[in-house]
């Protein structure tokens, strides 16, 4: 599968801090989904419902080069959900890049009934091959949300708690409340032609209808088949592609972009229908239009819930024009020489304090230094002219 889904019956989970150290190619990582203060003229509502002083980044747009760690924040970050729900360590340690050295992660996150939770992990070197319940040291603290907090006093009061006895990894991740989260990955990963298109209603339906008649015109029909179980079928004029138990059974004949399309239709609905409360959409778009890709991230912004939250990458600088705040757009930077840091993030917020400044022009510009070097290209052109 290509894909992680969690339903918890809040549907609340926003991610406010992220720590990785030693997770595939991450190590001293850091990511901050807070902000200061209120953005004048922002057309999003970026706070906790009910608590206008805890504020959030609704949407977070990464952006950056090949091999600079867009996809693998995602995977490390669908691990740790995991980890916290299922209590299964497998997935994040065969993630672990130098299994000589201590990996740890750190994760700050808003879950049901406006409960703040920090939860970190560390993971010994293991004695043999395998690693060991034994191996694993957890900590997790919590704090209730007032309505006139906001992240900063929730986390001093967090830091305030006094460390207790340490118990199993297991009995610490059973603090935690409820999790809500779906994740889409390319279909090269985690297996091809898949999708998770199983609530097949007449609204989801007609979505997916919609969005595949905007990528190719040939469709003439999306519906539910009245034959056969948990099926649907995408009808053209002289065959049809049919889809079950979440496999496209005859994926040839569709394009790319389409393929892509039927699991961006996917998420879309899960927004629109409030399904969960945190959203991972690794770069679905690669084979889709510009324009096309704009309108339906519109429409994910847009259908999003108070407490909703999107992380969205792509290649796109046409992303760039959207409306939105510049803390929604955070680049990725990969410093093979920086040993201790290789991949770090920027927020186009740091850099660019001033109302009128352009995120667009910035990336032209390549102010936040993440063009890739494209020197060794020229080497091949060297080759034959020489």
């Amino acid at each position: 599968m290509k894909y992680e889904q969690i339903i918890a019956e809040d549907k609340r989970m926003i991610v406010m801090d992220l720590q990785v150290d030693n997770f595939m190619a991450l190590k001293n990582f850091h990511m901050n989904m807070s902000y200061p203060k209120k953005i004048v003229g922002s057309q999003l509502e970026e706070h906790l419902a009910g608590v206008p002083s805890f504020r959030y980044k609704k949407i977070v747009i990464l952006m950056g080069g090949n091999a600079t760690g867009k996809t693998s924040i995602g995977r490390i970050m669908m691990m740790i959900f995991n980890f916290m729900d299922k209590k299964i360590y497998n997935g994040l340690t065969d993630m672990i890049c130098d299994k000589s050295k201590q990996a740890s992660f750190s994760i700050d996150f808003v879950g049901n009934r406006n409960v703040l939770y920090r939860v970190e992990a560390a993971f010994m070197p293991p004695q043999g091959e395998d690693y060991q319940s034994t191996d694993i040291n957890v900590n997790v603290r919590s704090v209730s949300i007032g309505k006139k907090d906001s992240y900063k006093t929730c986390i001093e009061r967090l830091e305030q708690e006094k460390e207790h006895a340490q118990s199993s990894y297991i009995e610490e991740l059973e603090k935690i409340e409820g999790l809500s989260w779906s994740f889409e990955y390319p279909s090269d990963y985690l297996g091809a032609n898949k999708t998770i298109y199983h609530n097949y209603t007449e609204k989801n339906l007609k979505i997916m209808e919609l969005i595949l008649q905007t990528l190719d015109p040939a469709i003439i029909k999306v519906e539910k088949s009245d034959e056969i179980e948990n099926t649907f079928i995408i009808r053209y004029v002289q065959f049809s592609v049919i889809v079950q138990n979440g496999e496209i059974l005859n994926p040839k004949v569709l394009s790319s972009g389409t393929r892509s399309g039927i699991e961006v239709a996917e998420m879309l609905a899960s927004i629109l229908e409030d399904k969960f409360g945190f959203y991972y959409c690794d770069e679905k778009f690669s084979y889709i239009h510009s324009e096309v890709e704009k309108a339906i991230l519109s429409l994910m912004i847009e259908g999003l819930d108070d407490n909703g939250q999107l992380f969205f990458t792509t290649h796109n600088t046409d992303i760039l024009d959207l409306p939105l705040p510049k803390h929604s757009f955070v680049f990725l930077k990969k410093d093979i020489a920086d040993t201790e840091q290789p991949i770090k993030c920027i927020s186009a917020s740091t850099l660019l304090k001033r109302s009128t400044d352009s995120v667009k022009n910035a990336v032209e510009n390549d102010l936040f230094s993440i063009s890739p070097n494209i020197t060794k290209l020229y080497e091949i052109e060297a080759m034959y002219q020489g």
